[in-house]
């Protein structure tokens, strides 16, 4: 089989760069797993909020927004940023790096009713949105599919070699020569360029751990904002009149399909405890994912040094809300066109700094 674009990873950096190239060729994308985005993708906390992340990736999330709106992937949320006696240094970072307005006590008592009297500060933020996730994935298979292009699940990538005009990949006895190849494969990206001869980024996966609970009895969270705890020590998210609980760990881990350790739900339930006036009741069901981090955790969006073979790796915590920006600077690069981004920004996300 041949093709222009071969994008390796079927999380959501890899289906919307496979949308973003469906404009200049025909795109296969292949993922490992039977299922689509069946890792970190899956197990998202599905938010926008344009500050969230250092300032290359704040860019990427500012120019990401208009295309959120324009797509009605964005429902109003508001994040509520909790501090506790003893992390006043922690909150006043949180307040500068964020951008965040701190409020009086009793009106975030009034986003959020049984917040603790151990809680002595917050500040409010209503400029964060639920982001609808699955209606972005299936929008970017819809355009890989509409132009042409090939998804196909099932398909971890057992070796690559140049060849004349590209490269050819295999998986298992299936082969696919292409011009250029993407690597998207999130934790398992430095995997797939090590099997192409290029120089692994040093990626991180960090584990994150999630337990959903039951809404605390008398309460409806379905109209609460995120609470971030200072420090991004954890946070609590209304998911279907119940809540996700997190303790924002960042447990280094092989790439694997992750699952959480009991020690960290209760250290997160723990955490989220001392803040509200309920005690959190034994978790509905617990799921963990992997964040990759690039050693600067900024994303790595570009050439590799050998020609032909790009990345699209490094999203950590960032890949849906950047992935509309990130997807089009890697287009723009693979075009040979001038990108939309301003050059800080790309070259912030350039690969060749990690090598």
């Amino acid at each position: 089989m041949e093709t222009d674009f071969l994008v390796i990873g079927g999380g959501v950096a890899g289906v919307s760069v496979g949308a973003a190239l469906s404009a200049l060729g025909q795109v296969t994308l292949w993922e490992a797993e039977a299922q689509l985005g069946s890792h970190s993708s899956a197990r998202s906390a599905a938010m926008f909020d344009e500050s969230y992340g250092l300032p290359p990736v704040i860019a990427l999330n500012r120019a990401s927004r208009a295309t959120h709106a324009a797509n009605g992937d964005l429902s109003p949320r508001g994040l509520l940023l909790i501090g506790l006696a003893g992390e006043e240094a922690v909150f006043d970072a949180d307040l500068s790096r964020m951008y965040l307005t701190e409020i009086p006590l009793a009106e975030a008592r009034g986003h959020v009713p049984i917040l603790s009297e151990a809680v002595t500060r917050t500040a409010y933020d209503p400029d964060a949105f639920d982001l609808d996730t699955d209606a972005m994935q299936q929008r970017a298979l819809r355009v890989i599919r509409a132009a042409g292009g090939t998804v196909e699940t099932g398909r971890p990538v057992t070796a690559m070699t140049r060849v004349a005009g590209g490269w050819q990949a295999l998986s298992g006895d299936q082969a696919v020569t292409a011009r250029q190849v993407v690597d998207a494969a999130g934790a398992w990206a430095d995997r797939v360029a090590a099997l192409a001869g290029v120089t692994p980024l040093g990626l991180r996966p960090l584990r994150r751990s999630v337990a959903r609970i039951a809404a605390p009895a008398g309460s409806d969270p379905r109209g609460w904002p995120m609470l971030l705890g200072a420090g991004e020590r954890w946070y609590a998210k209304p998911d279907a009149g119940a809540l996700i609980v997190s303790p924002a760990d960042e447990t280094p881990s092989e790439p694997m399909d992750a699952w959480p350790e009991e020690i960290d739900l209760a250290e997160g339930l723990d955490r989220y405890g001392r803040a509200v006036t309920a005690a959190p009741t034994r978790p509905l069901a617990s799921w963990a994912g992997l964040r990759s981090f690039t050693p600067d955790r900024c994303l790595a969006l570009g050439p590799s040094e050998v020609a032909g073979f790009w990345w699209a790796a490094g999203q950590g915590g960032y890949g849906f809300q950047t992935a509309p920006a990130a997807s089009r600077l890697l287009a723009d690069l693979i075009a040979g066109r001038p990108p939309v981004l301003d050059p800080a920004t790309v070259a912030a996300c350039d690969p060749a700094r990690l090598i």
